[in-house]
């Protein structure tokens, strides 16, 4: 009998206990955690009940962790309408709240992600955090993820005047941030935007998720230049950028200075630092440029002879050098040597100061470039983003951007990839909070902000394409549109004993009338883990509608119609798919549901087969 998929997301508490059961397994009984002795198997001296131990701790922190762990039983549903190049791009952009979106790519990505970069609520007392619902166990919350919320309304507002002002932002970042843990590389890193408000209290909490051996930086941005009258006391000019790296070990490479040797050559020194007299020739010993001598001679051949050959990589290098100073020497054949000033480079290691790097106000005016009116408050400059892109990120790696707000990190990674023809993939996640309706984004027909995200995207990338049109002619500037909804199953799919005799009718077909065959496919890409950016196409074996995912990742035929037959599964099972998933209440008859895995062992053997 075909395996069922089903279709939620792990239960992480279950995989924890097995895994401290198989490290002590003395320490677990029926299923349940002797913590005392849990404790002493941990600890080098006697444990004689509770004591004192350094620990960051908060009203609601047992409830935050139990949320982090507890599955749910939602999909990502596509939305072709919304998106751009749905067929092609690599790109994503989820529309919903950012735990169930993490939750939901735990097994798709896990493991997956070179750097996250997110800019979550200040908790300055006048903007709006996540409302998680702690007060109910695992059980109940699956069953209540199951729906959708009666108001949709995920965000609520955390004035200082709350008694639990600081413990409710706590508990909103702490299971985002475990859960986002698990999705970075080995090699991967998290960056996170905040001012003093949180400062400490992130740290701290990146410090117990993280570890504080991995703690990197906390760099100083400068966010305006003049002004910043906007605070009570000081005028303050900077916000804060903390790095945490998943594991610092594979880190340290990256972050080494340039060796004594490769300094000696830098043997004089200026006001502005080291540097030495270089060559004018690239690597190659050939020189690149025409250049003017003092006595008008210009040079514009190499040095065999040959012309120049120009091009785009080596342009930028020579407004470099035009930029810095040339020294020209007559040899003793009177012919000319050219030499730059070459300067001590910075190293590898990032300076804890980034200054020139944007400010909120050049964040601020690259969305009134796009849309011609201010339409969001103190965005994060794309400059900002790219500085600490260009710290860890390379050509091929993809970044998680959780508080997107008005999309500039998606904004970032195009550009990048248009600089330097790099595949840098982005997934986006933003709530649909709501426009004020005064504002002016609501005037000019955002509802929301997740719909001033995707336009910034639309807008953007075309922009860019249009600017870089002679060589990013593959420039990816699409993204799939996925969104957060309850499950696609009835409650039979999970719960078939608590039916009662008026809801048979249920069994007949688990799943609910309003959605499609697409909305079916991507919540099996994401029970099965599969990259959500694969390539989808639609064909038709039999008069049936068939998914095929990346030439033979994945077939899946949602026929509810009794219509599957043995002559369909045995054209499907030509494909030789890794795997097959069909309706389970789509087969023609009890025999050829019977049959449907000797077929493909007979024809396909190395393929999976489940159903829904």
């Amino acid at each position: 009998m075909t395996e069922k998929l089903k279709l939620h997301t792990p239960n992480i508490t279950d995989e924890n206990v097995t895994k401290i059961a198989a490290l002590f397994p003395h320490c677990v009984s029926e299923g349940k955690i002797d913590f005392e002795l849990l404790k002493q198997e941990l600890s080098n001296s006697i444990i004689d009940g509770s004591q004192e131990r350094y620990q960051l701790n908060w009203v609601g922190k047992r409830e935050a962790l139990l949320t982090a762990n507890a599955p749910i039983a939602k999909t990502l549903r596509p939305c072709r309408e919304e998106s751009v190049n749905f067929d092609t791009t690599e790109n994503l952009y989820i529309e919903g709240d950012n735990l169930d979106a993490l939750k939901l790519l735990q097994e798709t990505y896990l493991g997956k992600i070179k750097m996250i970069y997110i800019d979550p609520p200040y908790n300055t007392g006048n903007d709006f955090i996540y409302n998680d619902n702690f007060a109910e166990n695992t059980a109940d919350y699956l069953q209540r993820s199951n729906q959708r919320d009666d108001d949709n309304c995920r965000l609520t507002a955390n004035p200082e005047s709350n008694g639990r002002f600081h413990s409710d932002w706590l508990s909103m970042m702490y299971p985002r941030l475990r859960l986002a843990r698990n999705l970075l590389r080995d090699d991967g890193v998290i960056f996170i935007s905040i001012d003093e408000a949180e400062l400490g209290n992130t740290l701290r909490i990146l410090d117990e998720v993280f570890g504080e051996k991995n703690a990197i930086a906390t760099f100083v941005w400068q966010n305006k230049k003049g002004g910043g009258n906007d605070a009570k006391y000081c005028a303050i000019e900077h916000e804060y950028v903390i790095l945490f790296a998943k594991n610092v070990v594979y880190l340290s490479r990256l972050f080494e200075s340039f060796s004594d040797e490769y300094a000696k050559r830098y043997k004089e020194e200026d006001s502005e630092g080291r540097y030495f007299w270089d060559t004018f020739k690239r690597k190659s010993g050939k020189q690149y440029y025409a250049i003017t001598c003092p006595d008008g001679q210009v040079l514009s051949k190499d040095e065999f002879g040959n012309p120049l050959s120009w091009l785009r990589s080596e342009n930028r290098f020579k407004e470099d050098l035009e930029a810095g100073e040339i020294k020209f020497e007559k040899k003793a054949d009177e012919s000319w040597s050219v030499m730059f000033k070459q300067r001590m480079p910075e190293g590898k290691k990032p300076r804890s100061l980034i200054l020139d790097k944007g400010t909120t106000g050049d964040g601020s005016d690259e969305l009134l470039n796009i849309f011609n009116k201010n339409i969001f408050s103190n965005p994060k400059p794309v400059s900002l983003v790219n500085h600490l892109s260009g710290i860890i990120l390379k050509e091929n790696d993809i970044i998680l951007d959780f508080f997107s707000g008005s999309a500039t990190t998606a904004h970032a990674v195009m550009q990048l990839n248009a600089e330097d023809g790099g595949k840098r993939k982005f997934i986006m996640v933003q709530i649909p909070e709501a426009c004020d309706e005064k504002s002016e984004a609501f005037k000019a027909g955002y509802k929301t902000i997740a719909d001033i995200g995707k336009e910034r995207i639309r807008r953007a990338g075309q922009k860019i394409k249009t600017d870089n049109a002679l060589t990013a002619t593959d420039l990816d500037i699409g993204f799939r549109v996925l969104k957060v909804d309850s499950s696609n199953m009835n409650e039979v799919y999970y719960s078939p004993d608590a039916i009662n005799k008026d809801d048979l009718h249920l069994f007949i077909n688990n799943i609910k009338d309003d959605r499609s065959d697409e909305d079916l496919l991507f919540q099996v890409l994401l029970d099965w883990g599969v990259d959500l950016t694969l390539p989808i196409e639609r064909q038709t074996i039999d008069g049936k509608t068939v998914f095929v995912v990346a030439v033979d990742a994945i077939v899946a035929c949602f026929d509810r119609a009794e219509g599957v037959s043995e002559s369909f599964i045995k054209e499907l099972a030509k494909i030789k798919p890794l795997r097959a998933v069909f309706c389970d209440g789509g087969f023609a008859n009890d025999s050829v549901k019977i049959n449907v895995e000797q077929i493909f062992k007979t024809i396909s053997p190395m393929t999976e087969i489940k159903t829904i």
